[in-house]
């Protein structure tokens, strides 16, 4: 008995001498409801199961609140839309009510509307989506530190700096580990279950992601705290979750070490419309609790912040694990193609307004409900139930689909084509007709403009800089004549003003030789045309009937074939079995700026193709559409004569490459997929001294070679483009692109001699997808120049403007910028403002300053004028 009591007291003594974080294990259990939103149930269903919820999660706070702090209950919000719904159907005290206990801590809400995939989101998309949460933070004093992506088995690598730029700080994950392709994806063995998830930027979130021992109920899973799917005893439940978190503490194993004594199991809604569990979890912490357990009711953010506390040295991960769930919006790819051109849309609509806010402070005021369902729109569309295999049909989930992208498309269009007008009336106007051409970039650029021409007879086109004719031509485009210039030199973020004149009309200076008649100047055809093949200074092409390009010269390149057959395939090809099925290639619009061929054809299906060649770009654009509905998977291949190249792509405010980490890439070598990679703005495919550029605006996702999801086919000179289809079988998305017959694809093709330069292949796409907007000139007084005018000046050619906009709150606050540095080192983006880029996703809520430079891959920094503070150069 003596030796006994030694003993013991020897290991109290020792027990003492040691931190109280290292003798204390330290569990948190969270309560959440997993919303599988319009796939457990409709929009109206799940308005009143959030109002529900909220209002019984509420009650069990107040009936708790003098209970001692770890055992009072908490609940977290799954995304800020149930804030929204709660705002909506409750009336303000109710509503003052829940932003208190929010301010409290006994609710937490993460910065994301719901729960998302965001593989196949373009980048702004992702930032849009946070936009609602932004606001509730500004207007409320609330800040929200968690972001979530769940459920889905896969997670892109540049989210985390999108995240962590936008605020959020936490992440935990918790995956289905069904519908999955990923081999062995319910026994998952992760590298780290506790890590700094970070982005090329070297910004990230604190990420929680345990090991998945089997089922997707219990750690690991997107429900922790539920050890299964039709529980009949809560209680039994969290003992069993506390057994396990109690065992995962200070674990040493090779394969799934957790060298901590704090861990943390979140969420027990699993596919439940409604949870109403909240005793349970307050007697399971205080029943458990003992003096070696502390047992704590969490809000998710309390655990993280212990963590922060007593781990600040976690281990890193900055990898890609591909796309999954991510991959079944293009089961509706057209729709899912209309939000991403919105999306590039709204650069030009926002730099157009912010010219125009600047000096009518009224501009769109009108259109703030429009604006802010947009966003919320954005914050949903992605919204991981693409599976569409729940008990929402198929057909009410396209139609919410379409229904969102609507919202977005029409506020996009309805701004730009307002802000257009406006800034042609703060334009003064002539006698003559003038137009300006508008470029949101942050670089000067050249490039073709086209304008509504309704005129005839012969005109010219005068750039009222020079006083000096352009080259100009008539075209068709969509049914439409539209008057085609070469726009040389036009402002970063701003405009040049052209004038048109009749033949017969000249200018004071045009006194001599051909210029003396009036007419517009001879100028050679921007291309020759012969038969299929086409030719400029750059290129030479053949376009089958087909709409194959079978032949691709690059004549800077010593004439080098840049097409090389592989897999049966060619280039721009849709699976044509006969490369010569179709009518004859025809010149659909020939001038001194440009030649389109035109191909039409049935192989595979009724698609055309328009292949157009500038005479003063090395720019090729490829317009595909589709006029026929197809049920199969489609892709648009690009076969190049490259050898073994290195492909480069834009992934989410990160430019990754498709290799996997081990061999020096961006892609995890575990618990990854390989097949469909991310599509933003561009990919590259390069050997040592020479490469391709291939810009995408419709396409969401490309394949490399003949890779699966568990083999990446690093080294192929063939990119296929995703065209669409339900590429994990009938069961998941939407059958037969929900009847569409008509799609729209839209890439462009450069080379390049120099080594991959992400600077010239993003500013590359850029131009490709933001075309120079043009608008009549129409203003009754000078209130901007009448020759032209820039807001912005770039001092940095390697950081590009991402955004620029009126603040959230109005003009009155001055504009927002948003930049994106892409080179190793920060410095700064534009003057006057003088900003340092410090990531992409600082202004998620319109009203930050940031100021931190970056190295390669960041996403961007900001600056916010204040309302008398003018910015034009």
């Amino acid at each position: 008995m003596k030796t006994t009591k030694l003993t013991c007291l020897i290991a109290l003594l020792l027990t003492s001498l040691l931190p109280a974080s290292a003798q204390v294990k330290r569990l948190y259990l969270a309560n959440d409801d997993h919303t599988d939103y319009m796939w457990t149930a409709n929009e109206a269903q799940y308005d009143t199961a959030f109002v529900q919820m909220l209002d019984y999660y509420l009650d069990q706070i107040d009936s708790t609140q003098s209970n001692p702090d770890d055992f009072q209950a908490r609940f977290n919000l799954d995304g800020s839309y149930w804030i929204s719904r709660y705002r909506q159907f409750r009336s303000p005290a109710q509503f003052q009510r829940l932003i208190d206990r929010l301010r409290s801590g006994h609710l937490s809400s993460p910065l994301t509307t719901l729960v998302s995939t965001y593989g196949g989101q373009p980048t702004e998309a992702v930032l849009r989506g946070m936009y609602s949460a932004g606001k509730l933070e500004r207007q409320w004093n609330l800040r929200f530190r968690l972001a979530v992506c769940m459920e889905n088995q896969t997670l892109p690598l540049g989210l985390s700096s999108l995240w962590a730029g936008s605020g959020a700080k936490f992440s935990w994950r918790g995956v289905c580990a069904c519908a999955s392709q990923i081999p062995n994806a319910r026994l998952a063995q992760r590298r780290h279950q506790l890590y700094h998830y970070m982005g090329p930027d070297l910004r990230g979130v604190t990420m929680k992601w345990y090991n998945l021992p089997g089922d997707n109920t219990g750690l690991g899973g997107y429900s922790e705290t539920r050890q299964q799917h039709k529980p009949t005893d809560v209680a039994a439940n969290l003992t069993k979750t506390l057994t396990d978190l109690t065992a995962l503490c200070d674990t040493v194993s090779p394969r799934s070490a957790y060298p901590f004594n704090a861990a943390a199991a979140f969420g027990y809604g699993w596919d439940d419309l409604s949870t109403f569990v909240s005793p349970a979890f307050v007697t399971a912490a205080q029943t458990h609790s003992t003096p070696a357990r502390r047992v704590r009711v969490s809000n998710e953010e309390d655990f993280f912040k212990d963590v922060e506390r007593n781990y600040p040295r976690l281990p890193t991960e900055s990898v890609s694990y591909g796309n999954e769930w991510d991959l079944y919006p293009v089961s509706m790819n057209e729709t899912t193609a209309q939000v991403r051109r919105a999306t590039e849309k709204l650069r030009s609509a926002e730099a157009l307004a912010s010219l125009v806010s600047l000096k009518d402070s009224t501009f769109a005021n009108d259109l703030t409900t429009a604006r802010d369902r947009a966003w919320e729109a954005y914050g949903l569309y992605w919204e991981h139930d693409w599976t569409a295999d729940g008990p929402v049909s198929r057909q009410a989930r396209a139609d919410w689909q379409v229904k969102l992208g609507h919202q977005i498309g029409g506020y996009v269009d309805t701004l730009q084509r307002r802000a257009a007008t406006a800034l042609g009336q703060q334009i003064k106007a002539t006698r003559q007709p003038r137009f300006y051409v508008f470029n949101a970039l942050n670089w000067p650029r050249s490039d073709v403009a086209d304008v509504a021409f309704l005129g005839k007879g012969s005109v010219k086109v005068i750039d009222l800089r020079t006083n000096a004719e352009v080259p100009s031509q008539v075209i068709q485009k969509g049914g439409q004549p539209f008057l085609r210039i070469w726009a040389e030199n036009v402002p970063s973020v701003g405009y040049a003003v052209y004038e048109i004149r009749s033949g017969r009309e000249r200018s004071g200076r045009e006194r001599s030789g051909r210029e003396r008649s009036g007419n517009p100047a001879r100028q050679p055809v921007a291309a020759r045309v012969k038969g299929e093949f086409i030719q400029n200074n750059y290129y030479r092409l053949r376009l089958r009937k087909s709409g194959v390009i079978s032949e691709l010269y690059d004549r800077r390149a010593g004439n080098r074939q840049l097409v090389q057959p592989t897999n049966g395939r060619l280039l721009n090809d849709l699976g044509s079995v006969n490369v010569d099925s179709g009518s004859p290639v025809l010149v659909e619009n020939s001038g001194p700026v440009s030649v389109t061929l035109k191909a039409v054809s049935n192989d595979p299906i009724a698609h055309t193709v328009r292949v157009t060649l500038f005479r003063n770009s090395p720019r090729i654009d490829i317009e595909d559409s589709l006029q026929a509905n197809f049920a199969d998977v489609k892709t648009w291949a690009f076969s190049l004569n490259l050898t073994k190249p290195t492909t480069q792509h834009e992934e989410l405010g990160a430019v990754l490459k498709a290799k996997k980490e081990t061999r020096g890439g961006h892609y995890a070598s575990q618990n990854a997929r390989y097949d469909w990679l991310t599509f933003n703005h561009f990919a590259d495919l390069s050997e040592p001294g020479y490469g391709v550029t291939l810009s995408n605006q419709d396409c969401s996702f490309f394949k490399l070679g003949q890779s699966t999801p568990d083999s990446l086919w690093e080294g192929s000179a063939q990119l296929n483009a995703l065209a669409g289809g339900q590429v994990d079988g009938p069961k998941l998305g939407i059958v037969a692109q929900n009847g569409a017959t008509a799609f729209r694809y839209q890439f462009a093709l450069t080379t390049h001699t120099a080594a991959f330069d992400a600077v010239a292949a993003m500013k590359f796409s850029l131009e490709h997808q933001n075309p120079l907007v043009t608008g009549a000139v129409s203003g009754s007084r000078e209130i901007y120049p009448s020759i032209t005018h820039s807001l912005l000046r770039p001092s940095d050619p390697s950081v590009l403007l991402w955004s620029l906009k009126p603040n959230e709150d109005g003009i009155g606050k001055g504009l927002v910028a948003r930049f994106w540095n892409l080179k190793n080192t920060g410095g700064t983006s534009a003057e006057p403002g003088g900003t340092h880029p410090s990531g992409l996703a600082n202004d998620a809520f319109g009203n930050r300053r940031t100021g931190a430079s970056a190295p390669e891959g960041a996403t961007a920094g900001e600056f916010c004028p204040l309302p008398n503070q003018h910015v034009s150069a």
